[in-house]
């Protein structure tokens, strides 16, 4: 439940399961912080960090405040003194034959909020660990009513996915599991709907009428130095392209929602998922940047991606015959989120072109709109020359979003599953790179500042690959 405020009403104790590590100091815990800035917690909370090694409630509090200090953009000592007094830590690890200190810590937190509490469990940890979590959660019986999170991957291969679902469905209802994907909590991601039909100028030209192409682009300039073990056992593919993008790439072909209650959505975005084609590996290039083999942890024969770019095909009325181009990177000659509609030429043709038209959503920040239209020089000249028509949603009054991990784990706090992707919608995201997995293409080398394997190219023709407004790559 929530008030009418926003801010949930019920008792919750979060259990942080990896509590110590990079995910959790980076991107949870500001992410709860950001929740307490803006007054969105529970007015009785308390988090338990779960570890292997002993540590004082008093030391694991200094570690949260120094991460936050590092990670949390601005976090004030209001805010600091109010999250550090709700922490404690629980240590001895966490396992079905041994629970560590993790029941006397919870024995602990109902003292502290009465037993009508509710308990989330959030598995900040690596995917391969997730399987003996949830047995020992189920084990401690610490499963009936609470809610658990887990982070992606969920699964590192279509048959992990199936073995560790089948084991999650075992323990928990559907309702009580939430698996995050950040793309999907961030602001300007939830504006695509929302523009989307909302504005008659975008939702007359959402189809393969006016659609030549879709462009979901996320490259990347930073490197993955500081994770190169959790990075060389997925890669590009498993760590962005079955995730994140295909979940972007959904929500841009979706069908309208049969109605505003937060499940439409959901069951929207994975009912077009369904229908998109098992991806042709022919239509893949995979890259790997030089020098990645060079990096701690990565092995010197290492075949992993760290650079994927994918045609996929959606088999429904409203995009047969529209390629969903979709790239992303790491140390690439720039870093953006963006998606962007690339439109077939007027029919009339009575001025020619300066160039693509398009209609380009950013993914980072509030996020921003533009078009990219042709136009004549003015003065006398007939040239045409490509210009912009631009909204910026920081424009917008009282636009302060929030990050994306926030406005997630608010939804948990809430129950409200429409951006988090169910047991079903992932089997088809998993279904659709199978193919891939099976028959991986030659991973191909780039240069680190480039944009990646030249063959990528051919994948984009005849627009090529939009770096901006009106301008081929």
């Amino acid at each position: 439940m929530s008030d009418s405020a926003g801010a949930p009403t019920t008792p919750t104790v979060f259990v942080l399961y990896g509590a110590t590590g990079d995910l959790a100091k980076r991107l949870v815990m500001p992410g709860f912080a950001a929740l307490a800035a803006a007054g969105l917690l529970p007015e009785r909370w308390l988090l338990i960090g779960s570890g292997r090694r002993a540590m004082p409630d008093e030391a694991y509090r200094e570690h949260v405040v120094a991460g936050l200090r590092e990670f949390g953009k601005g976090v004030s000592d209001a805010v600091l003194e109010e999250v550090g007094a709700g922490l404690r830590f629980a240590g001895g690890g966490f396992s079905e034959d041994d629970p560590g200190e993790l029941l006397d810590a919870l024995d602990r937190a109902r003292g502290e909020l009465g037993d009508d509490v509710q308990v989330v469990h959030y598995l900040a940890l690596p995917p391969s660990t997730f399987e003996p979590y949830t047995r020992a959660i189920a084990e401690h019986g610490l499963a009936d009513g609470s809610r658990v999170v887990f982070e992606k991957p969920y699964g590192t291969s279509p048959a992990s996915f199936e073995e560790l679902d089948e084991l999650v469905q075992s323990v928990f209802t559907e309702e009580q599991v939430f698996r995050i994907d950040h793309f999907l909590g961030k602001e300007a991601t939830q504006q695509l709907h929302v523009l989307r039909f909302a504005n008659r100028l975008f939702e007359q030209v959402w189809s393969n009428e006016h659609v030549a192409a879709v462009q979901i682009d996320v490259p990347e300039t930073l490197g993955v130095d500081e994770r190169a073990q959790f990075y060389d056992a997925t890669g590009a593919t498993l760590d962005m392209l079955v995730t994140h993008m295909l979940q972007v790439a959904a929500e841009v072909a979706l069908e309208p929602p049969a109605g505003s209650d937060p499940t439409a959505l959901q069951e929207a975005r994975e009912s077009v998922l369904a229908a998109f084609r098992p991806i042709d590996p022919a239509e893949v290039v995979l890259g790997q940047g030089v020098g990645y083999r060079d990096l701690d942890d990565v092995e010197d024969s290492s075949s992993t991606d760290t650079f994927v770019a994918a045609r996929v095909w959606v088999d429904t009325d409203r995009w047969h015959g529209v390629p969903f181009l979709l790239r992303t990177g790491k140390k690439l000659a720039e870093s953006h989120q963006h998606v962007t509609l690339v439109l077939k030429e007027p029919e009339s043709g009575v001025h020619g072109t300066g160039g693509p038209e398009t209609i380009t959503f950013t993914l980072s920040g509030n996020g921003s709109v533009w078009a990219g239209v042709t136009a004549r020089r003015p003065g006398i000249s007939d040239d045409l020359v490509p210009g912009r028509l631009y909204l910026d949603l920081e424009d917008l009054p009282n636009a302060e979003p929030l990050p994306p991990y926030a406005a997630l784990l608010r939804d948990v706090l809430i129950g409200d599953r429409a951006l988090f992707t169910s047991s079903a919608g992932l089997r088809d995201a998993w279904r659709v790179v199978t193919p891939l997995l099976d028959s991986r293409p030659e991973v191909q080398p780039y240069e680190p500042g480039s944009w990646g394997p030249e063959a990528a190219d051919a994948l984009a023709a005849p627009h090529g690959w939009l770096t901006q407004v009106g301008a081929h790559r």
